[in-house]
């Protein structure tokens, strides 16, 4: 099994689908807890925290614009952040966390829960059809890829 899966606790494949429950919203201030929902971005940062990443809470516009805790990459590693969108905008394009090889974990409102998709399945989607690209958290724990 893959091993980012594999570590990944059972809570984390539950989490309901929150569009309004994104980094910086009152409502996660409030009640942090990801029992509560999650939209995509939120869900992936609490993913690469739960492995030690510093993972920044900024909307997908400003971490694609950020170069301070992240950078981009042309080739994917376990752990990197993943944009996706309809058109080459990152404003509001989707996030997902690379798992393995053409493997995104990412909480989906069309199913309303994390699943993990290969790349072919967001290309099916004109939601998610363009591949923005491919973020780094540069914080990263000893141990882990570079």
């Amino acid at each position: 099994m893959d091993p980012v899966l594999h570590q990944l606790p059972a809570i984390y494949w539950t989490v309901p689908y929150v569009s309004s429950r994104f980094p910086g919203s009152s409502q996660v201030a409030r009640l942090p807890s990801l029992e509560e929902g999650a939209n995509c971005q939120l869900f992936a940062y609490e993913v690469l925290r739960h492995f030690g990443l510093n993972a920044p809470d900024l909307r997908s516009s400003e971490l694609w614009a950020d170069t301070q805790a992240t950078v981009r990459v042309s080739a994917a590693q376990p752990l990197d952040l993943v944009l996706f969108n309809a058109t080459d905008d990152a404003y509001g394009a989707h996030l997902g966390v690379w798992v393995n090889e053409g493997h995104v974990l990412h909480l989906c409102a069309e199913v309303g829960r994390p699943v993990v998709w290969e790349m072919t399945e967001f290309l099916k989607r004109q939601r998610y059809r363009v591949l923005i690209g491919i973020k780094r958290v540069v914080d990263r724990p000893q141990g882990t890829a570079d």
